[in-house]
């Protein structure tokens, strides 16, 4: 067999293409992370410690018909939670600690804060606008300058394999969700690593099925029937409930 002259140069070159090939497979052609190698945004306290805050609002927590809720509830600086058992002998049922003020909601707001601002800062994301409904999207961040709904279809976020997968939604303004319309996870998505970044209020319509971290500026209020697998966490305003499902 006939042996190469310039062994040594054969070898350099394969190691340029070896480490081109790595450097460009976590990276796609804008120069942002691609899905795998987006970090989540941290939620600090809120899911730390010995704490799971499931709800958190700035003002109140009010509850309308049998809601369940998986985790401890807050409100920091408001004080006021209504429509719950061990409140006031509402309908509503929190499987952990209610938090009206006090070290540990106080805390937590802070916490949102931080993780808001670090969902709204992340750099690199595909614009989208309007109605997500019908589409299905891979790992990613993806911004809108204005709101997004989600109405003429369900939304598919697909992980493609990696149950580390991390999407990020970062809008200027309300995200909608109308009353039957579903977020469905495939492909190995986790709630968990799905977060929504919402520079006003959300509004989960009846019967929605929602999937992921909220991250609102103002207010989130869930519909009747509207059931969530995830955090609903509001900054400033209040959450309000109507016979939902809450679980993270």
């Amino acid at each position: 067999m006939r042996r190469s002259k310039h062994p040594f140069k054969m070898m350099a070159f394969a190691l340029v293409v070896l480490m081109t090939g790595c450097h460009s497979s976590g990276h796609n052609s804008s120069g942002s992370h691609d899905g795998s190698g987006e970090a989540p945004v941290s939620l600090g306290s809120i899911n730390t410690g010995g704490n799971n805050v499931t709800v958190l609002a700035g003002s109140t927590v009010t509850n309308t018909g049998p809601t369940t809720i998986t985790g401890d509830l807050g409100v920091s600086p408001g004080t006021a939670v209504t429509g719950f058992f061990t409140v006031d002998g509402g309908p509503g049922a929190v499987s952990g600690t209610i938090y009206r003020g006090g070290s540990v909601a106080d805390q937590a707001k802070l916490d949102l804060t931080v993780a808001y601002n670090d969902a709204a800062g992340r750099p690199g994301g595909t614009l989208v606008s309007g109605n997500l409904g019908g589409q299905a999207l891979a790992p990613g961040v993806y911004t809108s300058t204005s709101s997004l709904e989600i109405s003429s279809g369900d939304l598919t976020l697909d992980a493609l394999g990696d149950a580390n997968a991390v999407f990020i939604f970062q809008m200027a303004s309300t995200l909608t969700v109308t009353s039957g319309r579903q977020v469905i996870l495939s492909g190995g998505a986790q709630a968990f690593n799905v977060f929504w970044q919402v520079g006003s209020s959300v509004t989960l319509g009846t019967t929605s099925v929602f999937k992921g971290i909220i991250l609102a500026n103002q207010a989130i209020s869930m519909d009747t029937g509207a059931s969530l697998e995830g955090r609903a966490l509001a900054r400033v305003a209040a959450v309000t409930l109507d016979t939902n499902a809450i679980d993270p």
